[in-house]
């Protein structure tokens, strides 16, 4: 591979005030402090409310308040939270995030939706803009006729009577404070419901785009997918920025698997450097189904994605793989959860991270073996090569093990680029810069070689490449 690695669990160069400083200098002045941002998102709740205009049942509009209540109590989390203490985000507290009321589709926006990734397939795409379902720009190529694919508020108006049966169940508001804040902000997304049997032969593309001709917008976006009993589906969830505008993703998905059913999840993260993305996928699995998840995050000046896989039926397989690539002074946090809740189930884990410039990488993964889950079969693996001295990276693999028949590993590697393997390029007539590229993208290709649809795999090498190349264009510069 050319990659020398090294056995480690924590490398870090930077300091948190560091990091505040060099995130307020991507976005410019930022203003005074807020005096309280909990104060600011309560008084923007109580106006949130009245634009409803009772478009929502009694029970969301009692999920709704329980909601703001639970993140006034315990408002944005700081270094001192045990699962934050390597991600500071307290620059989103320096900003008053105004929550968005309708999405932009004028002319400009129309124009450069041409060039969102992978928007070239013809295969079903549907948009959120803004926060909002377009359903004037999305297309439901090649989708069975039984699925049902599109707006959640209408769902919840009109659809079926278990989408709140299932919305906010599975990704808990009093143990996180930002999938608090969304649920009580949400005000559109996207609703999949998959039929028993039914069998998607082509990716499903969700696109959460951000459109903002002015700074300091949020957009808390929800997703509610259903797949049944004996069902196939590939669903592919992708957030970009069509502005260089500062703003916040605030994203919550809640994916429920069916007995015998096989899902392949991607989520690709790809927004503006000025751009802050904190996203939620809770993942809950019956018995005997199949999980494979994907996460490739190369945008964003905070990104965290947390992951969490929830194994509640005998004889269920997850299988959760991820890629960051962070340059500059990115920061790139993955906090994954895989809890075996019942017995004989197995999970599989790799996550790499590519980490060059002044960029930090966190990776935090837990998997829980709960009393009652004898049989498990678990495998975590973390690894982390590091481009530049500059670069640093926290990785923290845990296991919690409550039962006594099981098999379960983990492990984390840091590591640099072999110079023998620069060498042996350089000296087979490869120029230095491509030589590092080509030891890097050999690293890399491991986890988007699992990815099954070949387009897919294709445009993530070219995004990858691209970002490689602009992260050597600023470091020549």
């Amino acid at each position: 591979m050319g990659i020398g690695m090294i056995e480690g669990q924590r490398h870090i160069l930077k300091s948190p005030s560091e990091e505040i400083s060099t995130i307020q200098e991507l976005e410019g002045p930022l203003g005074a402090v807020p005096t309280s941002t909990r104060d600011w998102y309560l008084s923007e709740f109580d106006l949130f409310e009245k634009n409803l205009d009772g478009h929502q049942t009694a029970r969301m509009q009692s999920i709704r308040r329980e909601a703001i209540g639970r993140f006034a109590e315990m408002g944005f989390p700081t270094t001192r939270d045990e699962e934050w203490k390597y991600t500071d985000v307290s620059p989103l507290t320096h900003v008053h995030f105004k929550p968005v009321a309708s999405y932009n589709c004028d002319a400009r926006t129309r124009r450069d939706l041409d060039r969102l990734p992978f928007a070239d397939q013809k295969v079903g795409k549907l948009l959120c803009v803004n926060g909002r379902f377009a359903r004037e720009l999305s297309s439901f190529h090649r989708l069975p006729a039984k699925l049902y694919a599109g707006s959640l508020m209408k769902a919840m108006g009109e659809g079926p009577s278990f989408v709140e049966d299932h919305l906010t169940r599975y990704a808990r508001l009093d143990r996180n404070a930002f999938t608090a804040l969304n649920t009580a902000f949400f005000r559109d997304g996207f609703f999949v419901h998959i039929p028993d049997g039914v069998i998607l032969e082509a990716p499903l593309q969700l696109f959460f785009v951000s459109s903002f001709d002015e700074q300091h917008y949020i957009t808390n976006p929800r997703t509610l997918i259903i797949v049944g009993k004996n069902a196939h589906a590939s669903i592919v969830e992708v957030y970009v920025s069509l502005r260089e505008k500062v703003s916040f993703t605030n994203a919550v998905t809640e994916v429920v698997l069916g007995e015998n059913s096989t899902l392949e999840h991607t989520k690709f993260v790809n927004e503006a450097e000025r751009t802050f993305h904190i996203g939620t996928t809770h993942f809950s699995q019956g018995r005997n189904s199949n999980l494979t998840s994907h996460v490739i995050t190369l945008g964003g000046a905070i990104a965290r994605n947390e992951v969490v896989a929830v194994l509640d039926g005998e004889g269920g397989e997850a299988t959760l793989n991820g890629l960051y690539l962070g340059m500059n002074r990115q920061l790139i946090d993955n906090h994954t959860t895989i809890d075996h809740a019942k017995p004989h189930c197995s999970s599989h884990e790799v996550y790499k991270g590519i980490l060059g410039g002044e960029s930090r990488g966190v990776f935090n993964g837990k998997i829980i073996v709960r009393p009652d889950a004898q049989k498990t079969d678990a495998k975590q693996t973390n690894k982390n090569l590091l481009l530049s001295d500059s670069a640093a990276i926290d990785t923290k693999p845990q296991l919690e093990i409550f039962a006594n028949d099981v098999k379960c590993t983990h492990g984390a590697t840091i590591g640099q680029l072999e110079e023998e393997a620069v060498f042996y390029l350089r000296s087979r007539g490869v120029g230095l810069s491509e030589a590092r590229k080509m030891l890097i993208y050999a690293f890399a290709s491991d986890i988007i070689e699992r990815i099954a649809f070949k387009y897919l795999r294709k445009e993530l090498e070219r995004l990858l490449h691209a970002k490689l190349d602009e992260g050597w264009q600023k470091k020549e510069a």
